[in-house]
């Protein structure tokens, strides 16, 4: 299935490296300019010589996602730019630690709560009324299967995207009635330096790519895709459907 993405314009978040970095890559090819934002700045000008290699274009926009004011800044910037964004892949987070909730330090739990879901909903009300511009919005919200299977020792990570999950579900309902598409993505376990910082004693070469998961994922940011408030599931090649009966 041939994505085309010409002339649209996409947010990626976590783009220097991992899934992130790939994701960016493969919209870039579709022909989608990529907005590209994370905390290293060597890891983005790498991004952008290899979307420039591939023939696209990329603005790149070193920041961390704990700078709230930051993320309010880029939606005003993309907008007297470009009037509008027609994608937005809001991918970063951190782990945290892999600890008994109880032994967590306050200090990192708050970190991880800020990272993953305080700046994800920073995100949304900043560039929301950029997406709802567009003839046909589409976001992606990273999530983990560790929000539904809650493992023991993973709580602060697990309840981040649990609540990205909700979040995700909630924002999807209130704008049905607009083209915009909101979905959330379980890439499952993947060979980043997040898994191998979660499970070190893991085989990376077990794993799938990265660049597999991006490729997948690609077809969510089309014009043509129908669904809203979903859960896809790349290793399953699925959608899990939230919906509840009445």
């Amino acid at each position: 299935m041939t994505i085309d993405l010409k002339g649209r314009i996409a947010l990626v978040t976590g783009a220097s490296r991992g899934i992130g970095y790939f994701t960016a890559l493969e919209l870039a090819k579709a022909g989608a300019h990529v907005i590209a934002t994370a905390r290293t700045v060597g890891g983005l000008e790498e991004l952008d010589d290899a979307i420039k290699a591939l023939g696209g274009t990329a603005t790149l926009v070193p920041f961390d996602l704990n700078d709230m004011e930051a993320i309010d800044r880029l939606g005003a910037s993309i907008f007297e730019r470009w009037g509008k964004l027609d994608i937005l892949v809001a991918n970063a987070g951190i782990l945290g630690v892999i600890s008994p909730l109880g032994h967590i330090e306050a200090k990192v739990f708050e970190k991880v709560m800020m990272t993953n879901v305080t700046s994800v909903w920073r995100l949304i009300r900043s560039v929301e009324p950029l997406l709802t511009r567009s003839d046909a919005g589409r976001a992606l919200l990273f999530s983990s299967g560790a929000a539904s299977k809650a493992p023991a020792f993973w709580g602060a990570y697990a309840i981040s995207k649990a609540a990205v999950e909700t979040m995700g579900r909630i924002w999807a309902a209130e704008t049905d009635h607009t083209p915009l598409k909101v979905n959330m993505v379980n890439p499952g376990a993947t060979r980043t330096a997040m898994r191998a910082q979660a499970v070190p004693g893991e085989d990376p070469e077990t794993l799938p790519h990265p660049q597999e998961v991006a490729e997948k994922i690609l077809f969510l940011a089309s014009p043509e895709l129908k669904d809203t408030g979903r859960m896809f599931v790349v290793r399953e090649n699925r959608f899990v459907d939230f919906r509840l009966p009445d």
